[in-house]
């Protein structure tokens, strides 16, 4: 069992197989969550647990925060009964939720004047890979915070790769992987209508083309989904259209056009109109369906 004292709020979809692994490990893991349910899985895989981030600070060496919003981590890190409030000198913040690199930089900041460090490591992968611990992860922050982190990062992802000793870094690459994601699910979304629109049986279509040029994992695995009328979440719509909020603030400071990703939002915001807002990133399918009139598990041989 490694002598590294392992804290872990935030135990939504991803987070609960994301701390099932850092148990497995052989980490003695501290945990808090808002919401009951998440808590009771976490200690039925052998978790401890805290009344509050401010507890679970007081418990560990390292914390790990997989929340949805910037302003749920800066109330974890910052807030009255935070981990600012309990934690020692060292204690080292990992959050691995998606928010703003500004964000991150402020609540870093704030840390650090405290002796406490931060590092913004979002992740890429889906519940599936949670739980089997190879997400990649994109880090931003201090080198030596990251080195003393490494081995708890590795319990929950295959790549991981230290962005820049800036934080903000590692939240500025994940805002990179989402525009090749859902630009990659946009196209997806696209090819499978248009080969539905034509008559073809998309199923085919898939298999024809998902390991030539034009493949990718939203392709390969989104697109199955499609093919068998899934709009189930891994990740919800609700979620996406928080990130690419973010994403679009970041390219409007930096008076950039990115049209793909307009769109993208575009698309999500009717799929939204029409209350799916709980389904699957691959729900982006709906708003086409609506535009064209055509649903691609229609035309998908069983």
């Amino acid at each position: 069992m490694s002598e590294l004292k392992v804290g872990f709020i935030g135990l939504g979809y991803m987070g609960r197989p994301m701390c099932r692994n850092l148990l497995k490990a052989g980490y003695q893991v501290t945990v808090w969550n808002r919401s009951r349910p998440g808590i009771e899985v976490a200690c039925s895989h052998g978790a401890n647990e805290a009344r509050s981030a401010k507890e679970v600070a007081r418990a560990s060496d390292i914390v790990v925060t997989m929340v949805k919003h910037g302003g749920d981590t800066a109330e974890i890190a910052l807030g009255q009964n935070g981990l600012l409030s309990g934690g020692r000198q060292g204690l080292i913040l990992v959050d691995m939720s998606t928010i703003a690199p500004a964000q991150a930089r402020s609540i870093a900041s704030r840390l650090r004047e405290e002796g406490m460090f931060m590092l913004d490591a979002p992740v890429s992968g889906s519940t599936p890979r949670a739980e089997a611990g190879t997400l990649s992860i994109m880090v931003g922050g201090p080198a030596d915070a990251f080195d003393r982190a490494l081995p708890v990062l590795q319990s929950m992802g295959s790549s991981i790769v230290h962005v820049g000793e800036e934080n903000g870094t590692g939240q500025g690459a994940k805002l990179c992987n989402q525009v090749l994601v859902l630009v990659n699910l946009l196209a997806t979304v696209e090819a499978l209508t248009l080969g539905a629109g034509l008559g073809l049986d998309v199923r085919r279509v898939y298999d024809a083309v998902k390991d030539g040029a034009g493949g990718s994992w939203q392709f390969e695995n989104l697109g199955a989904r499609l093919l068998a009328g899934d709009l189930e979440p891994g990740g919800t719509v609700e979620t996406v259209q928080k990130d690419l909020d973010i994403l679009m603030t970041a390219a409007e400071e930096l008076c950039m056009t990115l049209p793909a990703t307009s769109m993208v939002q575009q698309l999500y915001n009717a799929v939204e109109a029409e209350g799916k807002g709980k389904k699957g990133h691959q729900a982006m399918a709906a708003a086409y369906e609506r535009l064209t009139g055509v649903r691609i598990a229609d035309h998908a041989s069983k």
